[in-house]
């Protein structure tokens, strides 16, 4: 994987705010444990989807590395390579 599981969220979600990852006013970790996360993606050959809500977004990641933001695909992430 290029970037950490985390950046890849950050990325897709600053991408559907219209804003650069570093101007996103918004703490993941607040709202969604991302070390589960990964921790689950550590089961290979599992299909599992996750959906949680942030303040202006709903956010599905899955087990085949996509994550959509508000039903859109905005990143993909390996999620083997973790």
């Amino acid at each position: 994987m290029s970037q950490p599981f985390r950046v890849e969220l950050v990325r897709a979600v600053a991408a559907a705010e219209g804003v650069e990852p570093e101007e996103l006013d918004l703490v993941l970790e607040e709202y969604v444990d991302t070390d589960a996360i990964e921790l689950l993606a550590t089961h290979e050959g599992a299909s599992w989807t996750l959906s949680f809500e942030l303040p202006r977004h709903n956010v599905t990641v899955t087990s085949d590395g996509l994550i959509l933001v508000d039903g859109i695909r905005e990143e993909t992430w390996a999620p083997s390579q973790l």
